[in-house]
């Protein structure tokens, strides 16, 4: 009988005590302690090499990563919300170690759970062999991009869908400073500016996710294109080295990075589904067949414009942005080739300044205005080009 998915507050908890990772032997055991017993899975990945271990809906609230974390081929451990009712585990391995064992015990009297895994060497062909998400009933393979051809262009006579993406979640918090994520700061702005768009009349908006959980790129292009999306907009505020990025700037897609600082972070983000135990096997030819290699020639030119006004709005709202602000570069989530898309820096949380912005309500109203001020400019003026290309 399927497991119902738990209320918040009765669900298994991961105890510290009793929690470890260490060597044993020439290979690794992890000790998992919950409040109670979940249905979970524990699968390696390749390239890099990881370990994941899915539980259902855990909490690792009050949990020190770093303080489990003993064993010598273990490099790096996460934690945290993967997917609406599944918590992920994630553990870096330095050297091919496939699974040998994984076990849970409960004890009758207490309910609460021990979760067994242990790794032992093997080659690195047969590593990569014994690698990859297995298939199972209770978390069903997530189908490819929808390949069905696009809405018609808007021409003005219709309220824009208008898809925001606030970066990262769950598993992944993107950049972290003095007690703020980067995954939180971009879903509060987010719900805000989705208030902001659809208060004026003109915009329906979707979001590519509602709460902490975490979204892979793939998905959340595949969300914008379900939602008939006529823009995109991914929503971000990472940290850099101090002095090497500051102020807002607006990214659109190019296989050329135009500065190193925007190369780093397109690698970042599209690093981020692997770090987070996203197994990307099966993506390559969806990515290089429906997304690479489809015609951008309509679109590029309209995400130029769209990004083009919003450089202009933005600045116009909150004043100084990067002195530089449109850039470009490879980002994974920027590739969906029927929809205009940009990527949104509101700034760098690495800068005391910036951080304080980002955490000011009045800041980011004026942002958002910014936003919707620039949004109703560039649908005004893709509206009269599409009604032109008809006739």
């Amino acid at each position: 009988m399927p497991t119902a998915a738990q209320e918040l507050t009765a669900r298994a908890r991961l105890m510290q005590q009793g929690s470890a990772i260490f060597d044993e032997g020439a290979g690794v055991a992890a000790e998992l302690a919950l409040t109670q017993g979940v249905p979970y899975r524990v699968f390696t990945l390749d390239a890099p090499r990881r370990l994941v271990v899915d539980l259902r809906e855990v909490s690792f609230d009050g949990v020190d990563a770093a303080a489990l974390e003993r064993a010598m081929a273990v490099s790096g451990m996460r934690m945290g919300l993967f997917r609406p009712g599944w918590s992920r585990i994630v553990l870096d391995l330095d050297a091919p170690l496939a699974l040998r064992s994984a076990e849970m015990r409960t004890d009758a009297s207490t309910g609460e759970a021990r979760i067994a895994i242990r790794l032992e060497p093997v080659p690195e062909a047969e590593f990569a062999a014994r690698s990859g998400a297995p298939e199972a009933a209770l978390w069903p393979r997530t189908p490819p991009p929808d390949a069905a051809a696009p809405k018609r262009r808007q021409t003005g006579d219709r309220p824009l869908v208008v898809v925001l993406d606030p970066g990262h979640g769950g598993i992944d918090p993107g950049a972290e400073r003095d007690g703020h994520s980067e995954a939180d700061l971009m879903l509060t702005f987010a719900r805000e500016l989705r208030e902001v768009l659809a208060f004026s009349g003109r915009y329906e908006v979707v979001l590519t996710r509602e709460e902490d959980v975490f979204v892979p790129l793939i998905s959340r292009i595949s969300i914008a294109r379900a939602a008939g999306a006529d823009a995109f907009l991914s929503l971000h505020a990472d940290a850099l080295a101090e002095g090497r990025a500051r102020g807002a700037s607006v990214y659109t897609l190019s296989d050329t990075a135009s500065d190193t600082a925007a190369e780093l972070l397109a690698e970042r983000h599209d690093r981020a589904d692997l770090l987070a135990g996203v197994d990307l096997a099966e993506q390559d030819d969806v990515i290089a067949g429906v997304l690479m290699d489809m015609a951008r020639l309509e679109t590029e030119p309209r995400s130029e414009r769209l990004a083009g006004t919003l450089v202009e709005g933005i600045r116009a709202a909150v004043g100084k942005m990067h002195k530089r602000a449109h850039h470009y570069a490879g980002f994974s989530v920027l590739r969906a080739p029927d929809i205009p898309s940009v990527l949104i820096e509101l700034g760098f949380m690495s800068s005391p300044k910036e951080l304080e912005n980002l955490v000011d309500p009045e800041w980011r109203g004026r942002f958002a205005q910014g936003i919707l001020d620039a949004l109703d400019t560039w649908a005004q003026a893709d509206a009269e080009e599409s009604r032109r290309l008809r006739q």
